[in-house]
């Protein structure tokens, strides 16, 4: 029988620690740079302060559903456990920044563009439909049953959502006739000093959330796993025991 290991009551370790330390002092300079330092916009008024909670979210809800997509490749390829549960971890994490992303879009989008939600809006209808299918692989990867046949599954969904990315990321330049959308903030120089530091001081504590996320929500699987394959052994145990005991 195999022999269960003590349980520990957390998933966390030094390094995830000093990470959450740095996700919440990142969130307080956030907080007071982008409220207290950062300047109001000429045209948007403080609609503007948005900007460091969206841009941040739609970033990295690219870097999550692309990781979810190299996990994805890696378990059709090479049948890897490890990289599977990495892509499960990121979807999770990239589904929240999704939902994030679309919600303080639809918030800034009221005072900017008078209006919640535009269907027209390519990169409004593209993101959504992103944040539809990547429930839909969390959905598959609940569904129980044959692990490896799950996984499978679910990593088709993933690789293809992650080709839905580029279309979304482009869509203003190749739709720029149907989007509310301005073109990338971070290319057209229009930023100020203060606000674009503000900026990046959101990149660096969004990018510290999904790394520390991202260790907890993996080990939090991997056990996850691991506690159903002892299960599984305990089961297979018994049912030896009791046709040798017939």
């Amino acid at each position: 029988m195999t022999a269960i290991a003590p349980a520990s009551n957390h998933t966390g370790s030094r390094t995830t620690r000093l990470l959450g330390a740095a996700v919440l002092l990142g969130l307080v300079a956030l907080i007071l740079l982008g409220f207290f330092g950062a300047p109001e916009d000429d045209e948007q008024r403080d609609a503007v302060r948005m900007i460091f909670i969206h841009v941040p979210s739609a970033i990295f809800t690219y870097v999550a559903f692309v990781t979810t997509a190299i996990g994805s490749v890696m378990w059709l390829l090479r049948r890897s456990i490890w990289w599977d549960t990495v892509a499960g971890a990121a979807a999770e994490i990239g589904l929240l920044f999704c939902g994030l992303t679309l919600f303080t879009g639809s918030v800034w989008g009221r005072p900017t563009w008078n209006t919640y939600w535009d269907w027209g809006d390519v990169r409004l209808v593209t993101t959504l439909i992103l944040f539809l299918m990547m429930i839909g692989y969390l959905s598959v990867r609940s569904l129980g049953g044959d692990e490896g046949a799950t996984a499978t599954r679910a990593a088709v969904i993933g690789v293809l959502a992650a080709a839905i990315l580029p279309i979304v990321n482009r869509s203003v330049e190749w739709w720029e006739n149907n989007t509310l959308h301005q073109k990338s903030t971070l290319t057209d120089g229009d930023l100020e000093n203060l606000t674009l530091f503000t900026l990046f001081v959101g990149f660096a504590v969004w990018g510290l959330f999904f790394a520390w996320s991202l260790i907890h929500r993996f080990r939090i699987t991997w056990l996850e796993r691991e506690l159903r394959a002892i299960d599984l052994d305990r089961a297979l145990d018994e049912r030896r025991a009791e046709r040798d005991d017939v």
